[in-house]
């Protein structure tokens, strides 16, 4: 009898809840005409839809109670209207008619689930406190894409971005290695890499490299924001790349998602994340360990990675964010290769000693107060106490190991900023602008270090004599202080400029000693010996600059926009121009700052998921350009590497993305969609007014002048695989475009292709994702290092195989 109640029991309350539910449909519309695209959702829950191309919505399975039903498409007025379920119902219509925005800007946050990108859209013309108004950007869903998030493969998460050029010298995905346009990869250092919108790079003054890359299992969506991003994030000539990390969800107290990943060469990597909101707070967290033996020999490693968010908002108008992330890893460097080397056998390695480590640890605070419509402010505090150490042997590539002393470099960073925005939606007559105002300060600190190393074969980053270092003994204070404003001025309802202008104040400076070593004769034999004596040094360096920056767009119609870009740029000197013992290379010392502007013009635009495009010309210009060239010894005849100001220089071409999903056209239903993806550029980049005679007219170093990433995504229901092909023509890695030298530090980059295969499929709480890279095991490299983790050829990984199990509960 108990079990028989239990039974009717239970059966009544399922019945209940089931016709306690209920289905809203209905059309939103603009002028008489039905308006695609457009987000109905129910504020502060899971429940949201995007019209379809009648600009039909239906929200299902709604239960009774109370809610304020949100209509929101960009351009036009948010609507909103307070709406009571009664349990009497189980199907209700509301329609929406839309009008221009003829008023104050209005925030607007969509917490229910995202619609579905293809894994590429692009900044609205503001988000938060900042600024996309005419500028080239793409923002990368990495919730949309089929890709090896377990290795962070940036061929795969950057598809969809045209222009950028990727070392793929690091198949465990520790370090992002990307450049544009003509600016140097390694390390990502040419950008203005963030995270939630503040640095993580070593030092953003002094040396803006990012030996931290935060881990795409827990990355939300990435911000991609070309040179234009100047005026708001600083004088990088890359632009602005920021990791938006994932929250909590805002209707679970506790969601808990589980990813393990093995794949070839004995990697595993395991990740875990917690994450909800209760109450007014809202957190997120995760744990990432993954380790692998490397597709080479000698190329182990062992990483270990965390992160915490709390989030605290009691109000609309207050919210306040604490954030932490932790990386360690240890990694076994197999050196690079001389060309014979890679053509007899590119997995193999002649270097078994050398070795780096990363500890990062970076803390993060937002504050964002909104004051009302029209006014909004965020501070944004972040520290880093980090450091890296690198060991092993710098020489030739060309000659075996000595096995002598090893050189050790060892690097602490102790960096503090600040940055407050303001923004303020005002209007002018019935065109709504808004308006820009910020500050930032930052004090960076680094205490390098250079000596020898022990002789031995391990990971042992101690000094053999820390109290006289062979080599130098530095620190490199740092201090920037700026201001900076833009305003959208829309001078109709499709036609906008965007000014904008920035005030910096740079004070690099150095502290220390560094070893010189120089050719002295003998007393008593008469021969010419090495000699080393101490050169104590004191640099400081200050200079302010204004630069200013000018946007255009103009809307032909809700699908399509025309936009221009002119913004300057300023690159710093930091401390590897300043100051480095390479046996590779030598520093010119009197290196000065580069200048120079990018410009955009071009043409973009999409169509809910039927097309997106954008197609554009660039052009950047560099003052005073820092490379490196060959010169020669003119007293033992040594070719060396002579780091200088070569040359002015300037970079030109064409950049194009595209999609269509075949089946949204032959109006094929949703579960099913066939995406086909390309994206290409053309580029032009020489050397000009240089005066070293054999630099001028010759090519940019690190410029594919063809590129080209297509692929196609098949979807069927919960199943999607993707095909990715990937085509970089040949190009040069130096100033005075070397084809070949011994060292194998100059050369070409000769023309590789390289494809990949990605597939994932989920049922239920589960998702299973397979990926082969390098599909038809291509031997090929995109890299010839300088120094560390070469010197020499760095090949890429071959074909290899990864198998995913995600859980969700």
């Amino acid at each position: 009898m108990k079990k028989y109640l239990l039974f009717i029991s239970i059966f009544t309350l399922i019945s209940f809840g089931a016709m306690c539910q209920v289905e809203i449909t209905g059309t939103v519309s603009f002028s008489g005409e039905t308006l695609p695209g457009a987000n109905v959702y129910l504020k502060n829950t899971s429940y949201q839809a995007l019209t379809d191309d009648n600009g039909h919505y239906t929200l299902q399975g709604i239960p009774n109670g109370h809610y304020t039903v949100v209509v929101f498409s960009m351009g036009k007025k948010t609507l909103s209207k307070e709406l009571d379920l009664p349990g009497s119902k189980t199907s209700l219509v509301l329609d929406f008619e839309m009008e221009d925005i003829n008023g104050e800007l209005e925030d607007i946050t969509v917490t229910g689930k995202k619609e579905n990108t293809n894994g590429i859209r692009r900044l609205r013309t503001v988000e938060g406190t900042a600024i996309f108004e005419a500028k080239k950007n793409e923002v990368i869903e990495l919730g949309d894409l089929t890709a090896n998030l377990a290795t962070n493969n940036s061929r795969q998460v950057y598809a969809k971005v045209p222009g950028l050029n990727i070392y793929e010298s690091d198949g465990a995905g520790l370090q992002l290695d990307i450049g544009a346009r003509g600016l140097d990869p390694s390390r990502t250092a040419n950008f203005n890499v963030r995270q939630n919108g503040y640095d993580i790079s070593a030092d953003a003054l002094g040396y803006p490299e990012s030996y931290y890359t935060p881990a795409t299992e827990a990355v939300d969506r990435i911000e991609v924001v070309r040179g234009a991003a100047s005026l708001q994030y600083g004088t990088q000539f890359g632009g602005l790349l920021n990791f938006v990390m994932k929250k909590g969800p805002k209707d679970r107290k506790a969601a808990v998602t589980l990813r393990n990943t093995i794949g070839s060469f004995g990697f595993l990597n395991t990740f875990t994340s917690l994450g909800g909101t209760s109450g007014n707070w809202n957190y997120y967290t995760f744990f990432q360990y993954k380790k692998g033996n490397g597709w080479r020999e000698n190329s182990q490693f062992d990483a270990k990675m965390a992160y915490g968010s709390l989030e605290y908002e009691p109000n609309e108008r207050f919210k306040l964010t604490f954030q932490y992330t932790f990386m360690d890893y240890l990694a076994q460097q197999p050196g690079g290769l001389t060309d014979a080397l890679f053509a007899e056998d590119p997995r193999q390695s002649i270097r078994s000693r050398n070795w780096f480590q990363v500890n990062w640890n970076l803390i993060g605070n937002h504050i964002d107060y909104k004051f009302n419509n029209k006014l909004k402010l965020n501070i944004r505090n972040f520290a880093l106490i980090g450091g890296r150490d690198a060991l092993g042997n710098l020489g030739r590539i060309d000659r075996t190991d000595d096995m002598q002393e090893r050189n050790l470099f060892v690097d602490d960073f102790s960096n503090f900023g600040s940055e407050a925005r303001l923004i303020y939606n005002y209007k002018i007559g019935k065109q709504p602008q808004v308006a820009l105002l910020g500050a930032r300060y930052y004090r960076g600190l680094t205490d390098r270090k250079q000596g020898l190393g022990t002789d031995g074969s391990d990971a042992d980053f101690n000094f053999l004599n820390p109290d006289k270092l062979e080599n130098s003994d530095y620190t490199f204070p740092g201090n920037n202080f700026s201001l900076f404003a833009e305003n959208v001025i829309n001078l109709s309802e499709n036609f906008s400029v965007t000014p904008g202008v920035r005030f910096e104040y740079i004070r690099t400076a150095g502290s220390g000693y560094y070893n010189k070593t120089i050719l002295v004769k003998d007393k008593e034999t008469g021969f010419a010996k090495d000699s080393t004596y101490q050169v104590p040094e004191d640099l400081d360096r200050r200079r302010s600059f204004i630069f200013a920056g000018l946007g255009l767009s103009y809307k032909v119609n809700d699908y399509h926009e025309v936009y221009a870009n002119f913004s300057q740029n300023y690159r710093s000197i930091n401390f590897n121009d300043i100051r480095v013992n390479n046996p590779n290379l030598v520093v010119d010392e009197d290196i000065q700052d580069e200048r120079g502007y990018n410009f955009d013009l071009g043409i973009r635009g999409g169509k809910s998921m039927k097309f997106n495009y954008d197609l554009s010309f660039f052009y950047l210009r560099y003052q005073d350009r820092i490379g490196a060239i060959l010169k020669t010894d003119p007293e033992n005849y040594r070719i060396y590497r002579y780091r200088t100001n070569i040359a002015d220089a300037r970079s030109m071409g064409l950049e194009a993305f595209g999609e269509t999903d075949i089946l949204r056209w032959l109006a094929f239903d949703k579960r099913y969609k066939l995406n086909l993806f390309t994206n290409f550029s053309l580029i032009n980049a020489k050397y000009i007014n240089s005066e070293e005679s054999p630099v001028e007219g010759n090519y940019v170093e690190l410029v594919p002048p063809f590129s080209i990433r297509p692929g196609i995504t098949l979807g069927i229901q919960d199943f999607k695989m993707t095909y990715q092909y990937s085509y970089v023509q040949e190009h040069y890695t130096d100033a005075s475009n070397a084809r070949f030298t011994p060292s194998a530090v100059e050369g070409i980059i000769p023309t590789y292709q390289v494809m990949d295969l990605s597939l994932s499929y989920r049922y239920k709480k589960a998702k299973l994702e397979a990926s082969v890279n390098n599909l038809t095991d291509n031997a090929y490299f995109t890299r010839r290092a300088t120094g560390y983790p070469g010197p020499g050829i760095i090949p890429a990984s071959g074909r290899s195989f990864f198998l995913s199990l995600e859980l969700n509960f």
